[in-house]
């Protein structure tokens, strides 16, 4: 008994505060013992891995105590919104490994919002204002000084219902007047100094076209589409703490307009708020992603550069990495900021245990091996993966010619260099043992060959291969290869956290944080492979072929090196 006790006090131990929170409501008994999330993202761009930590919040809170999670899409800003957007988001949370279990938009409650407006309005709760946003915004006052009642406050019922159906036609101009809450211009909460509910916006809507030209705001349409939609728990980030009372001030009202006025917390979405995800050497604001991509400051939203899930993906990483780190760093009341460091440590992590391993030169020279018979080739078994047997294997063809990376050579080398020197014996990875017997280099003094000689009898496999040597070097056969570009990824920005800098962030990019290489070689089994499929490219680091790749003209990223090199060379 004691024993059942300590784990399931170590369990709880191990919950986040959110699915204890989640556990405490299910123990009471509430909302019937029911479970439903959902995910609310704005399809006015791509979400990034900031989204993807409330994604695994949602969906994984849904999934773990048997409730459902459902998508909605706040839709009520046509005119930063698109279908694209729609769509990549879709695809995001599926890659991700999540399944909603509906998808519904704020536009779906369009009208059901207007009506609840309405009502409001006649219970002279909200009022017709036509001043300036400007002007609005400096009567709110400040969180120690009250606000100013608008002029407006307290027009005729009548007069605001006739001013609310012509907001909602394309005669009235944009910003030409709003409608706002009648609350409370002396709290100190902010949010409650009348806030706008509508506006005007007559960019055409994705869905619903030209039938609405009044919009309801954020706080007004979020609530309430949680009431409509039945959600139990919505889980947000800490920047919508102070929005927490004013969401369930319109939760009151909408009750009161259903009718429901007594027992009027069942059924009341739960708000719980939990840290953003910050990571160092990027931006997560969604304005400045959007600069970046609309200045062709970075190649589109999935530029492998970029925070988002799709640059990600194409960048090499697994759907488990990014899950596994944000599981990693937790869930706090506190915002901090984390180390990109740790993101890739998890992604290298990942990788070990599921990428093929393949021979790839990035930076080649020439090897000749000048006792080997010339036309002669031999197929070497290649393990594909010695974290997983089930991997299999491949073979690579083994030649007199030989690519192999230029830093493994070194003429003139200390002691303690065990690669390729004269006089000196290396092994081929999974082929022969090879003694350097010397270079060519051309006028300058540019290395362009190598010489060097092999042991027949040293064959990786073969009884003589027990022979052993400090130094294995990978390499591909110079006549059985395929040429590819190559491209490597460093930090986006230049300093720690550009989103505390109060420079331009633009000023802040890292001028090489692309760099290309033209000229790499890789197996042909290496050149087989397709984008989605993880390499690791021998003794370089994890890679993946691009969107861009072609037969013709091969392309691959460079996912992560295969240690955290980034970090000792910037502390240094």
């Amino acid at each position: 008994m004691v024993m059942n006790e300590e784990i399931k006090n170590e369990e709880k131990k191990s919950l986040s505060f959110v699915e204890q929170l989640v556990e405490s409501d299910l123990a009471e008994g509430k909302n019937g013992g029911r479970i439903q999330t959902r995910f609310p993202p704005e399809p006015n761009g791509y979400l990034h891995i900031g989204h993807a930590k409330a994604i695994c919040m949602d969906f994984g809170v849904a999934e773990k105590y048997n409730g459902i999670c459902n998508l909605r899409f706040d839709d009520t800003n046509p005119s930063k919104e698109d279908t694209e957007y729609v769509d990549s988001i879709l695809n995001d949370i599926k890659w991700l490994g999540f399944h909603w279990e509906n998808v519904y938009y704020a536009s779906d409650y369009f009208q059901q919002l207007w009506d609840f407006a309405v009502w409001m309005i006649k219970e002279g709760k909200a009022y017709i204002d036509e001043q300036s946003s400007e002007m609005i915004a400096e009567q709110k006052g400040t969180p120690t000084q009250p606000g100013t009642p608008s002029p407006y406050r307290d027009r005729p019922i009548e007069e605001n219902l006739k001013l609310f159906n012509k907001m909602n036609t394309p005669d009235v101009e944009e910003g030409s007047m709003v409608l706002r809450a009648k609350l409370d211009m002396a709290n100190p909460n902010m949010h409650f100094r009348d806030p706008i509910m509508y506006r005007i916006i007559h960019t055409p809507h994705h869905r619903t076209g030209t039938k609405w030209h009044a919009y309801p705001m954020y706080d007004f349409a979020h609530g309430q589409s949680d009431f409509f939609e039945g959600v139990t728990h919505s889980i947000c980030t800490l920047e919508f703490v102070p929005h927490r009372p004013l969401y369930d001030k319109f939760i009151d009202e909408l009750k009161a307009y259903k009718g429901e006025t007594e027992n009027i917390n069942d059924n009341r979405p739960r708000q719980i708020e939990f840290n953003r995800l910050n990571l160092t050497y990027t931006v997560m604001s969604k304005r400045k992603l959007h600069a970046l991509v609309d200045e062709h400051k970075v190649n589109g939203w999935d530029d492998p550069r970029m925070p988002t899930i799709c640059g990600m993906r194409r960048r090499g990483y697994s759907p488990e990495s990014i899950r596994n780190f944000i599981k990693s760093i937790g869930y706090t009341k506190f915002d901090a900021l984390n180390d990109m460091a740790l993101l890739e440590a998890a992604v290298r992590d990942d990788l070990n245990k599921r990428a093929i391993r393949v021979s790839a030169v990035v930076n080649p020279v020439k090897l000749v091996i000048t006792n080997y018979p010339e036309g002669q080739t031999e197929e070497m078994e290649a393990i594909n993966n010695p974290e997983n047997e089930a991997d299999g294997s491949h073979m690579i063809t083994f030649s007199r010619n030989l690519w192999i990376e230029r830093e493994d050579f070194m003429e003139d080398a200390p002691k303690k260099f065990f690669r390729m020197t004269p006089g000196k014996e290396v092994r081929l990875k999974n082929a022969y043992i090879v003694k350097c017997t010397g270079c060519t280099k051309d006028e300058n003094g540019n290395i362009t060959e190598i010489q060097a000689e092999y042991d027949p009898i040293s064959k990786s496999g073969m009884e003589g291969a027990n022979r052993k040597v400090k130094g294995t070097l990978h390499w591909v056969s110079a006549d059985y290869c395929q040429k590819a570009e190559v491209r490597i990824y460093d930090r986006l920005f230049n300093v720690e956290n550009p989103s505390a800098d109060e420079r331009d962030f633009r000023e802040l990019l890292n001028p090489d944080s692309l760099t290309i290489i033209p000229e790499c070689y890789v197996e042909k089994f290496a050149a087989e492979k397709k984008p989605g499929e993880y390499l690791q490219f021998q003794r370089i680091g994890y890679f993946m072929a691009d969107l861009s790749s072609t037969p013709d003209h091969l392309v691959f990223n460079k996912t992560v090196g295969l240690k955290d090199t980034w970090s000792k060379i910037n502390k240094n």
